[in-house]
């Protein structure tokens, strides 16, 4: 295969994140709730009954299924589970920035309008509770923001007798910002801190 034919190879191709089909994908709705004509961002708080993260505050969400046509309809099928609401309660889905996080995972977040809050059922196999917080209040919150410091530990099979400098070669280290909101005694951080921070500078904008 010459240069011309990889161009025309490759002449109309769409990028997307190298390695996407292999790594495991996940979406999350934030989602835009009225309480007495007063804009609203719903939040969740994980079961204590869980394994992974439990009682952590998130927002509503999950991996993708091999049925998931979309990281959309992901979000979707998640927040109908985990909230007990109808399908026709959703609407209005606009995608945000996706992140990868360090251990690989992509995550989708969308945020969307969801109606009829008085039918929310959380499905307490995954939910603890659900707990709203204005809008306004989040526009006018500056979060708190911490370091969490990242250094490369190779395993110990690592082939450094194949790379420059071996056991002495200098591995960049960096770190992550760790956001932090609190309301009424609740403590919004992580991943979940990191989505509404780009929703708010969004519309901030």
């Amino acid at each position: 295969m010459n240069a011309s034919q990889i161009i025309e190879k490759l002449g109309n191709r769409t990028p997307s994140i190298m390695g996407e089909k292999l790594n495991r994908q996940a979406a999350v709705l934030l989602p835009l709730l009225t309480i007495r004509d007063e804009t609203h961002i719903l939040f969740q708080v994980r079961s204590m009954q869980l394994k992974s993260q439990p009682g952590d505050i998130c927002f509503p969400g999950g991996r993708m299924e091999p049925e998931d046509e979309s990281p959309k309809q992901t979000a979707i099928r998640e927040t109908m589970e985990e909230l007990g609401v109808r399908k026709e309660s959703i609407d209005s889905l606009i995608p945000l920035d996706y992140i990868v996080n360090n251990n690989g995972r992509i995550i989708y977040p969308f945020v969307g309008r969801l109606h009829h809050p008085h039918e929310i059922a959380p499905n307490k196999a995954e939910v603890e509770e659900v707990f709203t917080v204005p809008l306004d209040y989040l526009l006018e919150a500056e979060p708190e923001v911490y370091k969490v410091h990242i250094h490369v530990i190779p395993e110990e099979n690592f082939p450094f007798d194949r790379i420059v400098g071996g056991k002495d070669y200098q591995w960049s280290a960096g770190h992550i910002d760790e956001l932090f909101y609190q309301y009424e005694g609740k403590v919004i951080w992580g991943l979940t801190a990191k989505i509404l921070t780009h929703f708010l500078h969004l519309i901030k904008m």
